[in-house]
């Protein structure tokens, strides 16, 4: 059974607070079952999207998994991305993170 996305999200911002990072929602979707696309921000204001993962890349386990859209590229490639994405999708969550490494805090396919 997969999560709800408001669980998922509750967890993620602890665990990165915990690592002594930053993690901030800049958009609440639906709270059951909203894709969640996370920001990476960099110190050098790059930034990395992570989306879900296509279903034929997800295990039957229901665990969220996670893909690289954009990886360092600028914060207004991002938004353009985010907002193509919320144009089909409006219920999205985005998820700020401000982490050197992404390490386990998400899973990613290979």
């Amino acid at each position: 059974m997969r999560l709800k996305s408001e669980i998922f999200i509750s967890a993620l911002t602890r665990r990165a607070f915990a690592q002594g990072g930053f993690a901030a929602i800049e958009h609440r979707g639906a709270d059951e079952a909203g894709a969640i696309f996370i920001r990476q921000r960099f110190r050098d204001g790059s930034e990395t999207l992570y989306a879900p993962a296509p279903q034929t890349l997800v295990e039957e386990t229901g665990e969220r998994r996670f893909e690289v859209r954009l990886h360092k590229v600028s914060a207004e490639e991002v938004e353009a991305a985010l907002a193509r994405e919320r144009r089909f999708d409006s219920d999205l969550w985005v998820v700020e993170l401000e982490v050197d490494e992404i390490g386990d805090l998400i899973p990613l396919v290979g």
